[in-house]
């Protein structure tokens, strides 16, 4: 796993930041999930096919997943809530999001058959046995949300049936489609970003703006919230936008508008250095010359040589004598 990869999924599976990302997707921003109320869930999932053959069995890794309760007329409910971050367009992401969470479902289900092999199958109808799932078992509803931490505008498909190629809607009103959850920087409004409740607005508004940097400039001036990020954000927004910011271990808040102006300030310096020495460098050709065409001159003068000869006697290189010639 590279560090981009490690950092966003580090990030995105605390709590409180998981929360945010699915209350803005899921509520529009209403703070109706619970930080304290999400549970760890292992992200390796084997499923294997309904009935005991084990051939075939797939294993899948998702980058998080956590298990939500909530109360609903005074009853708990859970939900399974997965995230998959992209640092690039997935260009197969509904097959691969579809697969995730039918491989949950498969789990679930298998599951179930162990736990009614664990009682002897004497809690089920002999129909309910073929498929080791009763009639009384309920399925955990899977959500699964993909976070694109790119600035390019999402052009990859977001639908099943956007993957196919041309498929008459007769034939297609009979092929299930899946659809998938989707944050994106490019796609997210000004209203949208203040819908976020923790600093992973910032991380979204930074990516956004980023590939644009007057812009980013004005909006970092603009946004208060910038001037006291976090290192944990300011780390993340550095990785995945290659921001080149220099965050000190020994500061726990950073201000995202001086450090990038540092930036800015350093580079202009560089080049200034580079300038001067270039001009340096061009005093002292011009220096080496002016010395070469006296050494010439004198040469010419008290042996009496011509341009030709005292240059062969100075040893000057073809491209130089070409050059004296016509200041001699």
């Amino acid at each position: 796993m590279g560090k981009p990869d490690a950092v966003t999924k580090e990030y995105v599976s605390r709590s409180d930041i998981f929360a945010d990302v699915f209350n803005y997707y899921l509520y529009g921003g209403r703070q109706v999930i619970d930080p304290s109320h999400l549970k760890e869930r292992d992200i390796t999932e084997i499923a294997l096919p309904f009935g005991n053959n084990s051939d075939g069995a797939v294993q899948k890794y998702r980058d998080v997943l956590k298990i939500l309760q909530v109360m609903e007329d005074e009853n708990a409910v859970y939900v399974l809530l997965g995230t998959e971050l992209q640092m690039n367009i997935h260009y197969a992401m509904p097959v691969k999001n579809m697969l995730y969470d039918a491989v949950n479902y498969a789990e679930q289900i298998s599951a179930a058959v162990r736990d009614h092999r664990k009682k002897k199958g004497k809690d089920i109808t002999s129909d309910e046995y073929l498929s080791g799932f009763s009639r009384r078992d309920k399925l955990l509803p899977v959500i699964t949300l993909t976070v694109y931490f790119g600035s390019k505008k999402w052009d990859g498909p977001k639908r099943l049936h956007e993957m196919f190629g041309r498929v008459d809607q007769s034939l297609l009103n009979f092929i299930p489609d899946y659809k998938i959850n989707l944050i994106t920087p490019a796609g997210l409004s000004e209203e949208d970003l203040e819908k976020f409740h923790t600093e992973f607005r910032m991380v979204m508004k930074f990516i956004k703006y980023s590939s644009d940097k007057d812009t980013l400039m004005k909006m970092l001036d603009s946004d208060e919230g910038f001037k006291t990020v976090s290192r944990d954000t300011a780390n993340l927004i550095n990785i995945v936008t290659n921001a080149g910011i220099e965050i000190s271990e020994n500061k726990e808040v950073i201000d995202m508008c001086k450090a990038i102006k540092d930036i800015k300030e350093e580079g202009r310096e560089e080049g200034r250095e580079e300038g001067r020495e270039e001009g340096r460098e061009e005093g002292r050709e011009e220096g080496r010359k002016e010395t070469e065409l006296l050494s010439i001159r004198n040469l010419m003068d008290t042996l009496k040589l011509t341009a030709q000869q005292a240059m062969d006697a100075l040893k000057i290189s073809p491209a130089d004598q070409q050059r004296y010639l016509s200041m001699l």
